[in-house]
């Protein structure tokens, strides 16, 4: 099946991201300045104000931080796969990552549980867009 959801746009700010994407590894803005990744990539570190900005190789690990079944959508391609669970990870590395849950029933939400350990995947959207989904690998 085609990929039909929002594909998020790219630009210079965050092209080594897309870039590892495609090759299946998980990129992050790293500050040489205070030693921090942070997440979503900008032009300064949301930390310490540097610039001196480069990427890393994150492991694709982490927990699960928080999540929510979703069940209603004002409009767009989500709505054919109500529900849906969506979630914030804690990256192993540091910050934060929202996400699709994959590897979880919805409709059992008591079977999801705070602290799982979760592991990211890629999903091809087109030529050039892999997405990062992560999945549940150990309650």
């Amino acid at each position: 099946m085609a990929y039909d959801k929002p594909i998020p746009r790219q630009g210079q700010h965050n092209k080594p991201f897309w870039e590892g994407a495609k090759q299946g590894k998980l990129m992050l803005p790293h500050c040489k300045e205070c030693n921090k990744v942070h997440w979503y990539p900008r032009l300064i570190c949301p930390f310490c104000h540097s610039d001196q900005l480069d990427w890393i190789e994150a492991s694709g690990e982490g927990t699960l931080y928080t999540f929510a079944v979703q069940h209603r959508l004002a409009a767009g391609n989500w709505a054919k796969e109500l529900p849906f669970v969506t979630a914030f990870i804690d990256l192993k590395e540091g910050d934060r990552m929202q996400t699709v849950l994959r590897g979880v029933d919805p409709s059992k939400p008591e079977e999801i549980k705070i602290g799982s350990k979760v592991k990211v995947e890629f999903e091809q959207a087109n030529d050039d867009t892999f997405i990062p989904f992560w999945r549940v690998v150990e309650s």
